[in-house]
């Protein structure tokens, strides 16, 4: 692993990379409120064991990446899009395999449209049309929703918020699996702590809107692997599928009985579909960058 700093106009993003520069690179964008901590180690080792450059990084507002005042970002979700083309500029490569979960699948769709050149391929995971469609999609389950309204956290307490995040991901968590309590509680905990101020990751939660126009996902050419959980109670199957079925190179790879987000006892399934999605000759990183 190495760790580096990209500075962008007063802006500072951490990011770490996995494996060999001269491989095909792999930009992973982590969902809302997270941090590059919960692309797991493990699942990173596999996809560098396996030939490509993993880079993560932390989003403003997580990590030890810039921060705003809580409330109050100072930036759009077109701005943490640009970030993304930040890093791989910072990074020589012109262009990368796009790996987004949740949110992050989001950011990875709207880069593929507004800059198709810097996008060789996109998997997106656990996640949804990220511009406005004429398909009606399910709302979150009700124990979702219900979690979100009844249960409260104290952000400027650690030990709060590391057992909040526990209980949400519980929830995000499928029913019919067991849920990885050791695995969840050790990745909250090293990203409360690593974090510069927590309580400004929910600054996430007010963006949106305001992206400019750029087309529908069906206008989409990179080929695109989709990853979506059985039973996802934030975005239901149906979500994966609309996106497989919208984008014209795409398909779709179900996680049975798998809730929102990826466990380890998928990332042998998931890694081996990223690799052969990415395979080829692929976008190579500038050696030494």
């Amino acid at each position: 692993m190495a760790n580096r700093i990209v500075a962008i106009d007063g802006i500072e993003l951490a990011t770490e990379t996995f494996g060999d520069p001269s491989h095909p690179a792999l930009l992973m964008i982590m969902g809302a409120g997270a941090s590059m901590v919960w692309w797991d180690d493990g699942l990173c080792r596999r996809l560098a064991d396996g030939g490509r450059r993993v880079i993560r990084y932390d989003h403003r507002d997580t990590g030890r990446s810039t921060c705003y005042e809580p409330g109050r970002p100072g930036y759009r979700s077109q701005d943490l899009v640009a970030d993304a083309i930040a890093i791989l500029d910072a990074y020589e490569i012109s262009a990368a395999h796009v790996v987004g979960q949740s949110m992050g699948g989001a950011l990875a769709q709207l880069l593929a449209l507004q800059d198709p050149d810097r996008v060789a391929s996109l998997v997106l995971i656990s996640t949804t049309l990220a511009v406005a469609s004429e398909r009606e999609l399910p709302a979150p389950a009700p124990s979702y929703l219900e979690f979100l309204s009844t249960v409260a956290v104290d952000w400027s307490d650690p030990q709060s918020t590391v057992e909040y995040l526990v209980d949400h991901w519980r929830v995000l968590s499928a029913t019919e699996r067991p849920f990885e309590e050791g695995r969840v509680r050790e990745l909250a905990t090293r990203d409360v702590r690593r974090a510069r101020n927590f309580a400004s990751s929910q600054n996430h939660s007010l963006l949106g809107g305001d992206e400019p126009q750029l087309g529908r996902v069906a206008s989409i050419g990179a080929p695109t692997l989709v990853i979506h959980g059985s039973a996802d109670p934030l975005f239901p199957l149906e979500h994966g599928a609309a996106l497989s079925q919208e984008i014209a190179n795409a398909r779709l790879v179900t996680l049975d009985g798998a809730g929102h987000g990826l466990q380890s006892a998928d990332w042998e399934t998931v890694g081996r579909a990223i690799l052969a999605h990415t395979d080829g000759d692929g976008p190579l990183s500038a050696a030494g960058g």
